[in-house]
């Protein structure tokens, strides 16, 4: 295959915008590939640790993601790319939530790599779908209105990226791009995620059928636990005390949609969207409306306009893990998809009182 001197080419501009220089995005192996073992890369780390569970010693799990990352901006390297292509899976979120993999999957279309869509049989919400987001997208507009002139010399520059506002302008863009009007945080929805792991379970059975057996039952391990989390979440819910809380981030929405939580979001889907002057003022306003006495930030994002908003009402802050990829803490102290779901839930339990 031509496959190297291909990306050179496809992949030069990328390279070029992303950073050539960062160290390798795929998380290094700890173990010796063993010969009939399936080599699987993921994107968001929920998929990672359901390949894990269900593909037991028959698999060798790969993050595309390296610790701590921003999924919303991620760009894999040339040699992450070449990786990928000699593996037997790529398994990934799709419906817009990766940009990356859809040029990915044009260039890798000759290679082995067989590319899984996790939530190809599940209806993603709409970005839009509670009452604050809908103010969300309509001021996002209006706040691109009042610095047009400030991002016009940003799109002029934006492959060349001279300076740091054309970098971030880009990277603004790209998230539109990403995410349209689609929520993609679905692995945080326990039964949804059970969807996700049966897509996994089928593809790691047409890839290795003779492992059929093991992989039907660490999936019904993992289904269990699945639905002993969703169990949880109804418990804290029928609880609560209340059912708002303050978030820097709008990636809640499915637990608004299973168990009636509802998040009132500084900023949009994406965690480099800021709100205007005009949507803060009423964030601030319903926050106080509410006395909410807490904001969540998430454990790789701490927004500067979060910062504000927590200064104004006096909230203290609390952790809310996106899951969307492991930070060197999680991998230092072992946690899997269960005991950060775990942590997530004590803290809205805090929250919700």
């Amino acid at each position: 295959m031509k496959l190297r001197a291909m990306l050179t080419i496809i992949l030069a501009s990328t390279l070029t915008l992303f950073g050539c220089n960062q160290k390798d995005n795929a998380t290094p192996s700890t173990s010796k590939e063993t010969d009939d073992q399936l080599i699987i890369y993921t994107t968001v780390y929920p998929l990672q640790d359901f390949t894990e569970k269900i593909g037991g010693e028959h698999v060798r799990v790969e993050s595309v993601y390296p610790p701590g990352v921003d999924a919303h901006t991620y760009e894999p390297t040339a040699k992450t790319m070449q990786q990928i292509a000699d593996a037997h899976a790529l398994i990934y979120i799709g419906q817009g939530m990766e940009g990356f993999v859809d040029r990915m999957s044009k260039t890798l279309e000759n290679e082995r790599v067989k590319f899984v869509q996790a939530t190809e049989n599940i209806q993603l919400l709409p970005s839009n779908h509670n009452h604050e987001d809908e103010h969300a997208h309509e001021d996002e507009h209006a706040h691109e209105d009042e610095h047009a002139h400030e991002d016009e010399h940003a799109h002029e520059d934006e492959h060349a990226h001279e300076d740091e506002h054309a970098h971030e302008d880009e990277h603004a863009h790209e998230d539109e791009h990403v995410h349209g009007d689609i929520d993609p945080h679905v692995w945080l929805d326990p039964i949804y995620s059970i969807q996700m792991a049966e897509t996994i379970k089928q593809t790691l059975t047409e890839l290795k059928p003779e492992a059929k057996d093991d992989f039907e039952q660490n999936f019904t391990s993992l289904k269990q636990q699945l639905e002993q989390l969703d169990q949880q979440f109804q418990q804290l819910m029928k609880e609560a005390k209340r059912k708002d809380i303050l978030v820097a981030h709008a990636a809640y929405g499915y637990w608004e949609k299973r168990y009636g939580l509802k998040q009132i979001s500084v900023t949009g889907l994406s965690p480099t969207n800021e709100p205007s002057q005009k949507q803060l003022t009423s964030i601030i306003k319903k926050a106080k409306e509410h006395d909410i006495q807490y904001i969540f930030f998430e454990q790789n994002v701490t927004s500067k306009i979060a910062e504000v908003v927590k200064n104004e009402i006096g909230a203290d802050v609390l952790i809310l893990h996106n899951l969307e990829a492991r930070t060197n803490d999680d991998i230092a102290n072992n946690k899997d998809y269960f005991a950060i779901m775990n942590d997530n839930i004590s803290a809205l339990k805090k929250a919700l009182q």
